[in-house]
Formats: C-alpha cells, sequence, structure tokens
C-alpha cells in the first residue's frame, strides 16, 4: 500500500475517497530506560532507547492506519501525518499518531 504526505501521487489519478483513517500507539516508559536517558543526556549524545521506542510506536501506528484504509477499500493513504506526544498525570506514557485520506488510485 503506498503512503504519502502529500495529497496526490504523480502520475495517479484518484478514482475514490475513502474517508480519514488512523491509527494510534501508546507507549509506557521504562524506568531503567528513563535512568538511562537521563544519564545520556548529562554526558551528552543520543538516547537509542528512546529512538529504538519511538520508531516501533511510528510503524504500529503506520501499520494501523494502513489496516483501516484497506478495511475500507483503499489501496493507499494520502495527506499523511504523524503527531508524537506525551500523555499522563506526568507525561510518562509516549503517543504517536498516525492519520491520513483512505484513497483508490487508478
Amino acid at each position: 500500500m503506498l503512503v504519502t504526505t502529500t495529497p496526490s501521487v504523480e502520475g495517479h489519478r484518484i478514482t475514490a475517497y475513502h474517508g480519514v483513517v488512523s491509527g494510534e500507539a501508546i507507549l509506557g516508559a521504562n524506568f531503567f530506560r528513563d535512568w538511562f536517558a537521563s544519564i545520556r543526556d548529562i554526558v551528552g549524545g543520543r538516547s537509542g532507547a528512546y529512538e529504538k521506542v519511538l520508531g516501533r510506536a511510528r510503524d504500529t501506528a503506520l501499520r494501523e492506519m494502513q489496516e483501516e484504509a484497506q478495511r475500507l477499500g483503499g489501496n493507499a493513504v494520502v495527506g499523511v501525518d504523524i503527531d508524537y506526544g506525551a500523555i499522563g498525570a506526568t507525561e510518562s506514557m509516549m503517543m504517536v499518531t498516525a492519520t491520513g485520506t483512505a484513497v483508490t488510485l487508478a
């Protein structure tokens, strides 16, 4: 399934719109991951543990969005937007959402 952030696909014609589709992934932060990330913040560098978690969450959200588009009869999703955020009373949960429009391309 083609997934793009653009509203159209060059060389293809949209023949049907099936509606807005979305996928979400909410992940809890792990105490040890947080502790190691805080050490990394002190000494500098990237937090590989968080990057892996965010990558998995993004992949999950995109996969769920594509599955919904397929259930609606689409063969592509256009206008995709991916958002990241922290939720919960202490913002200890990480959320990734992917939204777009399910379409049929010819």
